[in-house]
């Protein structure tokens, strides 16, 4: 146990996180560089073999070539204390077979993400004439963001190697492994390409194409069985990309892609609507003339001390001379075969006399669970697994599809599993703020968001960098549903500042909206040039050129200062002359009405009203305010004797 140890001195393991046939892998830590690391082992065991040591470097050497994000870096290699080791990135997540046994059946746009990644890596390598030899989601890892790095470069042979010779040890996967490498043969880029394909059959159904009880067996279907329909599987799939799953596993070679590049193209363009009718990829008819086949023999598959397989199939060697066999044996065996033969004619032209009768799984695709399971019951199927998965397409609660799939023959009391939708996959929206704008829309957009709206606004801030977002961090959402709205920083800028006097509080802020600057109220004082409201002063003079964001303090008007009413006092004259009456006598008293108009009189009432006998005299007091005008009158039986108007500014 190496948990501790400092290798070299410098990488101090902390814990085993995966191991094979011929090598572990520790987590480790660089105490030079302070940062995590892999570092692969290999098995003392290994020490006096040659060729396992001569492999072991040869992944240090294939992969140190390779500068990919969707490779992982190959950081050291090195040897202490008789144990050989390699130092490579750290990648934190898990393989792509624990996302595939956990998520699968993946969405189609989820399928088309990861393999784009994936030919774009092995795109690298076969330019560098690399051929990787055992893809599998073994030796796939994905990190914390979603991304994969291919890892495992250990039984990639580089083409231009003098060593490149066809053998019977072919590296690899049972499978994963190409027909030509199950036969024997010699890897070639496009058994890179077939693989690929088992990985994306993989990740569309969660299944593996060919099962067996033995390495032996699951070898055979991959060299003479062709490739099952993902769409019988889950019907969803679009022909198109069912397509790149059957040319990629064309058991002839030449029906492949002819390059990895070509497999990308393709990926690219899968889901497009143009390709929505698309019609399903048939293997071409092959006129040529009848070609001998390779006689297939078993041979044993795994060594005791590694999960790598060895040659599958190999022509066999024919013996010097026949055995001569005793005449009754003969009979024996011919008894026995004839048996054989008449028993698989009977079982293959009248299966119903051995099997028992066989029905379609019923389609009960977006029907509702309560009516799926009755349909399925009522067909006689018992209902198994219920598992749940997101769709675009399917509503909450209804059913995506079925295991076997609808339209497959089973036999009654089979169990059916069924996938529920989940509805549409919501993500849960992160904080972006602070962070630059093109790395945030970079992840939104791989997330799924297309409709991402982006404003800006004066700030302090880094420019370029989110200072606002909606929706906010926590809300969960579908990305092609949901528009994202991002407010960046444009950085502090400068603007020439106005004549502020004269604004009231809604110009203020629309002008502080406009140029960035911070108007601030700050005190308030009486005016009587300028109006209540308005701003009669400001703390920095217009025209001054200032950075954005600055403070400018306003004082508001409160108008004129209102002064203390002026009492006015007019002593009124008021001369008795009685008129004659019709006897010729004059009246023996006049009457006197006097009205006020001021701060505390209406001039509608009559303020005093009295009678005189003689010439008298009157004041008449007025209160006056500040800014407005008083007036009085005064009628002696009915006629106006003074009327007269008085300003507060007259006093």
């Amino acid at each position: 146990m190496l948990k501790g140890k400092r290798i070299s001195g410098r990488y101090k393991v902390l814990e085993v996180i995966g191991g094979g046939g011929m090598s572990n892998v520790y987590l480790a830590h660089d105490m030079i560089l302070n940062r995590d690391v892999a570092v692969k082992v290999l098995h003392y065991s290994f020490n006096d073999e040659e060729e396992a040591k001569r492999r072991f470097q040869r992944e240090a050497l294939s992969a140190t070539s390779l500068n990919h994000p969707n490779i992982v870096s190959i950081y050291d290699v090195g040897e202490d204390e008789g144990m050989h080791y390699l130092v490579m990135e750290y990648v934190k997540g898990m393989t792509l077979k624990q996302y595939i046994n956990e998520y699968a059946p993946l969405a189609p746009t989820r399928c088309v993400e990861i393999m784009e990644q994936l030919t774009s890596a092995i795109m690298i390598a076969h330019q560098h004439q690399i051929i990787h030899r055992d893809i599998k989601p073994q030796n796939i890892l994905l990190d914390e963001d979603g991304h994969v790095k291919i890892t495992d470069f250990g039984i990639a042979m580089a083409l231009s190697s003098t060593s490149f010779t066809k053998t019977n040890s072919v590296l690899g996967t049972v499978h994963y492994l190409s027909p030509e490498q199950a036969r024997g043969g010699i890897a070639t880029k496009k058994s890179d390409i077939y693989s690929l394909g088992i990985v994306l059959y993989e990740l569309l159904t969660g299944e593996l194409p060919f099962s067996g009880e033995s390495a032996v067996s699951i070898a055979l279907k991959h060299l003479q069985s062709e490739t099952p329909s993902v769409r019988a599987i889950v019907p969803t799939i679009p022909q198109s990309l069912e397509n790149v799953v059957l040319i990629s596993t064309s058991k002839d070679a030449r029906h492949r892609y002819p390059t990895v590049e070509k497999m990308r193209d393709d990926l690219e363009t899968v889901l497009s609507l143009e390709r929505a009718h698309e019609a399903k990829f048939v293997v071409p008819e092959d006129h040529d003339a009848t070609k001998a086949m390779p006689i297939i023999k078993a041979r044993p598959i795994y060594d005791q001390q590694s999960e790598e397989v060895s040659a599958i199939v190999q022509p066999p060697k024919t013996s010097e001379k026949p055995r001569k066999k005793k005449s009754k044996l003969k009979w024996l065996v011919a008894l026995i075969g004839a048996l054989l033969i008449i028993f698989a004619v009977l079982y293959f032209t009248m299966p119903q006399f051995f099997s028992a009768k066989k029905i379609a799984v019923p389609d009960v695709t977006d029907s509702s669970l309560d009516h799926a399971i009755d349909k399925l019951q009522g067909a006689g199927f018992a209902i198994g697994k219920q598992t749940t998965q997101n769709s675009s397409a399917i509503n909450e609660g209804k059913v995506i599809n079925t295991r076997p799939a609808a339209g497959t023959e089973r036999q009654k009391g089979t169990e059916v599993d069924l996938v529920i939708s989940e509805g549409k996959a919501k993500k849960t929206m992160s904080d972006y703020i602070g962070k630059n704008i093109d790395q945030v829309k970079s992840i939104l957009e791989k997330q799924g968001y297309k409709n991402i709206v982006v404003k800006k606004s004066f700030s302090s801030k880094e420019i370029d960098s989110v200072i606002k977002q909606s929706p906010m961090e926590g809300s969960s959402n579908v990305p092609s549903e949901t528009t994202i709205t991002l407010t960046i920083s444009k950085g502090v800028a400068e603007n020439i500042l106005s004549n502020l006097i004269g604004f009231d509080e809604n110009a203020l802020k629309t002008y502080a909206n406009s140029s960035g600057f911070n108007i601030k109220i700050t005190d308030e004082a009486f005016s009587d040039d300028v109006a209540k409201g308005q701003v009669m002063a400001q703390s920095i003079e217009a025209g001054t050129s200032l950075k954005v964001g600055s403070t400018i303090n306003v004082t508001l008007s409160k108008g004129m200062e209102k002064k203390p009413a002026k009492r006015f006092v007019k002593t009124v004259e008021i001369q008795f002359e009685p008129e004659e009456d019709d006897d010729g006598e004059e009246a023996n008293y006049q009457k006197i009405k006097i009205y006020i108009q001021d701060a505390t009189h209406s001039i509608k009432d009559v303020h005093q009203e009295f009678r005189i006998y003689d010439d008298i005299k009157k004041n008449i007091t007025l209160e006056i305010e500040q800014g407005k005008e008083a007036s009085y009158r005064v009628e002696r039986d009915g006629e106006v004797l003074y009327d007269e108007t008085i300003s507060y500014d007259d006093l």
